[in-house]
């Protein structure tokens, strides 16, 4: 292997996000690990500041402190006394989620960090986390969105009881106040989508974000052929104890289940994902409806599956449980929520449904017509590898790099 000497040292990153940014199992997690495993790959020292959630997390954290300079990972439990904790923030007026991810020493690592050893790229992924490094100068600073979290917020206050209404509704206005902040102190700020750009610049007027659109593992995600398929059978994944999820999959439980075995006896529907909630194991209980838990990885269960379905309401971004599913071959049915983010797809590949009804007449249309459903996941994979991998993501990256002069040196 030859050497290259460097001309300039090897560009210092502090990159920081709520979770161990590994494995890359779930939505935020495949973000933060592509965009952190592809600064290692171009040769930055990084250092990582995140939160800890479970015993497992042990054997990740392993994994990343032989890769980056430094890890810094203290517990976080997501339990209801954590969550009363935050409470706190109605007294502040401040948004009830910084308290929940504020930590000491966290803080202290990263005042280190930048202090004794001053970075030249802060990356920070979840607008939450931003509040370490505010009105900090020096190093270039960029934001990573994804979506305005405050939207989320909002959508929940419309589904709603009067509490939760007011409650979520000031967790909306409080948080949105935060992250029109934060867009002003970075330098950069990045959204997932067009869709998701334009309700920023509405919201925040003044900072225009750029986007940086998810990716796909096509080389992992790629079906292992037809003969594995059941006929009738869907599948959802995702994490089951995020809410969305949650209310999603129940939603199409309560919504068009019947209905479908109705007309299919043989109809099975497949929940994917680890932490299943009460109300989700519940479901297990309905005939054809099958609940795993946590799986080893999810791409054996779309080949078994024949459409996947993301009938998600409380959405916003770029969903990758959908580009998984077409990269695996399978036409998806989704609602607008969980499309949105996609733009323009091919006809056929994406169906989107915004009722029960519709949601039932796509699913039929295609069950009954096979050599249709096959034809729409081939297109769906050639699209997907056509305008959704890593490497063009990687490529918009860069050049945000070289704009903010702090391109990474390759490593040869």
């Amino acid at each position: 292997m030859a050497i290259t000497n460097y001309t300039s040292p090897p560009v210092k990153v502090v990159f920081l996000c709520q979770r161990v940014p590994y494995p890359p199992d779930r939505g935020d997690r495949i973000t933060t690990w592509h965009i952190l495993q592809h600064c290692l790959l171009l040769g930055a020292e990084v250092r990582v500041g995140c939160f800890a959630e479970e015993a497992r997390d042990a054997e990740a954290l392993h994994f990343l402190r032989e890769r980056c300079q430094a890890v810094e990972a203290p517990m976080l439990r997501r339990t209801p006394w954590q969550k009363l904790l935050s409470l706190r923030g109605l007294l502040t007026g401040q948004a009830l989620t910084l308290p929940f991810f504020r930590h000491r020493a966290l803080q202290a690592t990263v005042d280190h960090w930048l202090q004794n050893d001053p970075p030249d790229l802060i990356f920070v992924y979840s607008s939450s986390m931003a509040q370490y490094v505010l009105d900090r100068r020096g190093a270039k600073k960029v934001m990573h969105f994804a979506e305005l979290d405050s939207d989320k917020w909002r959508q929940f206050a419309a589904r709603s009881g009067p509490i939760g209404k007011w409650l979520y509704g000031r967790e909306a206005r409080t948080l949105l106040a935060f992250e029109a902040e934060v867009a002003r102190d970075f330098d950069r700020s990045l959204v997932v989508s067009d869709v998701e750009q334009g309700l920023f610049i509405k919201q925040i007027p003044g900072v225009v974000p750029d986007v940086l659109p998810n990716g796909v593992d096509v080389e992992h995600f790629c079906s292992a052929g037809d003969a594995r398929r059941e006929p009738h059978t869907l599948v959802f994944t995702g994490v089951m104890d995020y809410e969305p999820n949650v209310d999603g999959v129940c939603w199409f439980a309560d919504n068009c289940w019947l209905a479908l075995r109705e007309q299919f006896p043989d109809a099975k529907l497949l929940i994917v994902g680890s932490k299943p909630l009460p109300a989700v194991q519940a479901l297990a209980q309905r005939p054809g409806i099958e609940v795993t838990g946590r799986v080893a990885t999810t791409p054996p269960f779309f080949d078994r599956a024949t459409i996947a379905i993301a009938p998600l309401r409380l959405a916003r971004g770029v969903q990758n449980k959908v580009l998984e599913a077409l990269s695996m071959g399978l036409p998806v049915v989704a609602t607008p929520q969980a499309a949105q983010g996609l733009g323009e797809v091919p006809m056929g590949v994406l169906r989107i449904a915004r009722t029960p009804q519709a949601t039932i007449a796509h699913i039929t249309e295609l069950w009954r017509d096979p050599a249709r459903a096959r034809s729409d996941g081939q297109a769906a994979a050639s699209f997907v590898r056509a305008h959704w991998r890593w490497q063009n993501t990687y490529a918009r990256l860069d050049a945000l790099f070289a704009q903010l002069g702090v391109s990474p040196t390759i490593r040869h």
